[in-house]
C-alpha cells in the first residue's frame, strides 16, 4: 500500500513537472522580427492553395509553411512586396492572391454572387405573381352560393 502511493506521489510529481516544460512562447522562425513582420503582413494578402479558404498566415500546411519560408527568402534577398506578388502570380497564377483583381478572367468571381442574388430576387417575384393571380377568389352569384351553402349543409340565407 505504502508503495503504491509512494508511486502515484511520484507519477503525480513528474507529471506536475512536465507542464511547465510544455508551457514556452512560441519564437519566430526566423530570428529576425522585422522580416518576420514583413511576411506576416505580406502572407495576409495571400491565400494558401491548399486551404483555399485561408490565407496564407492563418494556414499551417506544409504547402503554406514552404510558401512561407520562399518568401522570407525573397524578403531577405531585399525584394520588394509587388517582385515578390508578381513572382507568386506569374508561379500559381491570380488563385494565389486573396482578393484577386478585377480583370475579364475573374469577371465571373466578382460579379457571379450579384448575378445569383438577381436571378433568385427575380425568380421569387415571377412565383409570388403567378400564386396570387391563381388564388384570386371569384365572386359568386346568387344560385352558386346557394349550390355552396347546400353542398356544406349551411340552411341560412346567403
Amino acid at each position: 500500500m505504502k508503495r503504491y502511493l509512494l508511486f502515484c506521489l511520484m507519477t503525480i510529481c513528474f507529471f506536475s513537472q512536465s507542464f511547465g516544460v510544455m508551457a514556452e512562447e512560441a519564437r519566430p522562425l526566423e530570428n529576425n522580427v522585422a522580416v518576420e513582420e514583413h511576411l506576416q503582413k505580406l502572407s495576409e494578402d495571400l491565400r494558401c492553395l491548399v486551404c483555399q479558404n485561408q490565407t496564407l498566415a492563418d494556414s499551417h500546411a506544409d504547402l503554406a509553411l514552404d510558401l512561407k519560408q520562399e518568401i522570407r527568402e525573397m524578403i531577405i534577398k531585399g525584394m520588394s512586396d509587388q517582385d515578390i506578388i508578381d513572382y507568386l502570380v506569374a508561379r500559381y497564377g491570380d488563385f494565389v492572391l486573396y482578393r484577386p483583381p478585377f480583370k475579364l478572367t475573374t469577371l465571373l468571381l466578382w460579379v457571379g454572387p450579384f448575378l445569383l442574388l438577381l436571378i433568385g430576387a427575380i425568380s421569387l417575384y415571377i412565383t409570388l405573381k403567378r400564386r396570387a393571380k391563381i388564388q384570386t377568389d371569384e365572386h359568386l352569384d346568387a344560385e352558386e352560393k346557394h349550390k355552396v351553402s347546400e353542398l356544406l349543409g349551411i340552411n341560412r340565407e346567403l
